[in-house]
């Protein structure tokens, strides 16, 4: 069947993970008029629900931080008024980009040059893969800071919060906790499926079949199997 061009008119309702909570996402869900939900992510500190399970079950375990510190944006020199930047080494980047980010909020964009960092002594603790600045196809590192963060109220965010947190919208989105986000975990985690290896959405909507396929046999295997493990117990 493929991907449909009208996807989001012919579906009933659409729902997203808080990756796709953003600004241009959620105007172009309310000035069309589709039944969505796309929570932020605070959604969950709004919800006393989840508040009842933090007591009942304590706090989250913190995150184990990473042994290697890497330097951030806190570590290169920005001068915000001639809008330069140096990086730990003491080397000046190039401003690549001047403008808003996808949440309304003004930012300057740096990048440095593949030569600056190939040759940079620091690139171990600036880089998460150093050894990628060897490839030809590989960037400098980048780094980028908000000077002027977004304070205008969103009408779009406003109202996708006030549907993500109404008793329907905590409903439908619970749906797609049970039976969509398991689908991705086991197509990601067990089958690899961290990124698509070809380009296209023709071939790209291809890999995806051939991958669910293989999922929706493997349940097809498993269900027979306890299928017929029951009616051998019956017996």
């Amino acid at each position: 069947m493929g991907i449909s061009e009208h996807i989001y008119a012919d579906a009933l309702t659409v729902t997203a993970d808080t990756g796709y909570s953003n600004k241009p996402n959620l105007t172009y869900l309310h000035s069309h008029g589709i039944d969505s939900y796309v929570p932020d992510n605070q959604f969950r500190q709004r919800d006393p629900a989840f508040a009842k399970q933090k007591d009942k079950h304590g706090e989250k375990k913190p995150v184990k931080k990473q042994k290697k510190r890497l330097f951030s944006a806190a570590d290169f020199n920005l001068d915000v008024e001639h809008q330069r930047c140096e990086c730990p080494a003491g080397e000046s980047i190039t401003l690549v980009r001047n403008d808003k980010d996808q949440h309304g909020n003004h930012k300057l964009f740096f990048e440095a040059r593949q030569s600056q960092c190939r040759g940079c002594t620091l690139r171990s603790q600036c880089m998460r893969r150093p050894e990628a600045v060897e490839s030809r196809s590989s960037q400098g590192r980048q780094v980028s800071f908000i000077i002027a963060p977004n304070t205008e109220k969103s009408e779009p965010v406003a109202w996708m919060k006030k549907r993500v947190d109404s008793p329907h919208g905590k409903r439908v989105y619970a749906e797609r906790l049970a039976v969509v986000e398991p689908v991705f975990g086991s197509i990601r985690a067990n089958k690899g499926l961290d990124r698509f290896s070809l380009r296209g959405k023709e071939k790209v909507n291809g890999q995806w079949h051939l991958f669910s396929l293989v999922h929706n046999i493997e349940k097809i295997h498993r269900n027979a199997g306890e299928s017929r493990m029951a009616a051998g117990s019956v017996r």
